[in-house]
This record gives C-alpha cells, structure tokens and sequence, in this order.
C-alpha cells in the first residue's frame, strides 16, 4: 500500500487552505440544510441494528453519529476523511475514523453493508476510481448512497446583481473544469451507476429555487468567502463581482438557483 502525506491527499480538495473555523461553520450549515434529505435516502436502503457502515466524507460528523446510533453497539461505522480533525472529537464505541483517501484507504474487500458520500466525488478528478473502489469495498447485496451537486443548474432569477452573480457561477465552473472534475456530476451519476450494473435504482433530483438568506444561499456565500481567490484566478469573476455575489445571497428579496442536488440509492447485485 503506498504511502501518501496529507498533503498529497488533500492536493484536488478545493477547499484546502481554507480557515478551519470557517470550513468547521460550512460544514455544520450543510449538515443543517441536507442532514434530514441524507437520512431518508440511508434509512430507503432499510438500515438496521448491527449493519457494518462506511461514510466517505465525514465532514463535521453529524451523518458519522446518526449512523452509529442507528446499527448500534453491535454495529459499526467507519468514518473516512481526508482531514479527521471535526470528527476526531466523537469518541464513540462503534465509530472508528480513518485518516485517508477513500482511493487508497486500507479497508477489506467486501466490508461494509451501506456506504455513504455526499459532495465528495466532485472533489475528485479520477471519481470513477474512488466510486469502483466503494464498490469493491460493498459487500454483495449492500446499499450505496452518493449525493452529488449539479452546479450547471445555477442561475440568477431576480435581483440587481445578477450578472456579477451569473459570472460567479461561471468562475465556480471554470474552476472545477481547470481542476479536471464535473462540475455537473450529479446529473451524470444515474447513469454511471446503471452502467456498473447497480440495481434497483433510485433517483432523486432536488433544485431548490433558494431567496436570499436561505439555507443555500448561505451556504454558497461562506463557500465564495472562503473560495474568493480561486474564484479571481479563473478569470471569470472580479473581486467585486463576489462581493456583490455574497449581498445577493444575503438579500431576502433575490433570487435564484445556487445548485442541484441529485441522490442515488442503489443495491450491489449479489453476483458482483
């Protein structure tokens, strides 16, 4: 197994760098927005008492603890990250945190009864490696949950800034291209795992139409905060134009589409 630093782990992340507070107050606002559609998908797999669970992504630990509640003491839940600091803190019996890239993570072939990963995939260039390597990891029959963001879907409807708010999006998407990710995974998963033989399949997609102060808008205005320099270098936004983005975002009276989510629920075939 090759050795990689944290450094070389977190080198596609893009939100390397970032002040941890911050990055620790981004995370509890997407739990917050997301945890109650994340729990529905996992309890549609019909979850229970002593199941064996993987959470690629930890974050800041909320789905880590649900999870562990949920299976038990009898149960267990492994918690992957590539940065563990936020769930380091949990210290609970039938939880162990794993420091790694879900690429290179040591775990055995065939472990676990349910994997979960939201907004993680998109962070990843070769995503079709770490996606095959949960597979692999998915015992015959387990359950796979993967949510992933559209940002092809983003638009501005109303407001007086929209076009800086439209030429923000598009820094969001030059910036993922000029890392070699998809910007618009999510809609392309459906697929993907169709053609990995995953069954049954379910799918879900959500486009919130989001005002300013909502949930997502605030999630996207920490994100522009703590992105802004990434934003710049691509060379389709301005300083300003982020600036106007996040009084957008605060406004009550805008609005617009920050993102799509899509979520896929699928079974591994007792065959694979």
């Amino acid at each position: 197994m090759p050795s990689y630093s944290k450094k070389e782990l977190m080198s596609q992340y893009v939100f390397t760098d970032v002040q941890q507070i911050r990055e620790l107050e981004r995370l509890q606002t997407i739990e917050q927005i997301f945890d109650p559609a994340t729990r529905s998908r996992l309890q549609a797999t019909g979850i229970e008492a002593n199941w064996c669970c993987l959470e690629v992504g930890a974050g800041a630990g909320s789905i880590v603890q649900w999870l562990a509640a949920t299976v038990g003491e009898q149960g267990k839940v492994v918690a992957l990250d590539l940065d563990t600091q936020f769930v380091d803190r949990l210290q609970l019996p039938n939880v162990e945190v794993i420091q790694a890239d879900i690429r290179h993570a040591p775990l055995q072939k065939h472990s676990f009864d349910l994997i979960h990963a939201r907004y993680v995939l998109i962070h990843i260039a070769d995503f079709q490696v770490a996606l095959a390597r949960m597979l692999d990891l998915l015992k015959p029959g387990g359950w796979i949950v993967i949510e992933e963001p559209d940002f092809s879907a983003a638009r501005a409807i109303v407001g007086e800034a929209c076009q800086s708010v439209d030429r923000v999006n598009q820094s969001i998407l030059k910036m993922f291209t000029n890392r070699g990710m998809d910007y618009a995974l999510g809609i392309h998963l459906p697929a993907l795992f169709q053609n990995l033989g995953l069954q049954p399949l379910t799918v879900e997609n959500e486009v919130p139409l989001s005002n300013g102060g909502s949930g997502v808008a605030t999630v996207m205005k920490m994100s522009a905060i703590q992105l802004a320099q990434k934003y710049i270098e691509t060379g389709e936004a301005t300083a300003e134009d982020i600036e106007q983005y996040c009084l957008f975002a605060d406004d009550p009276n805008t609005w617009a589409i920050y993102y799509a989510t899509v979520g896929v629920i699928a079974q591994k075939s007792i065959a694979l």
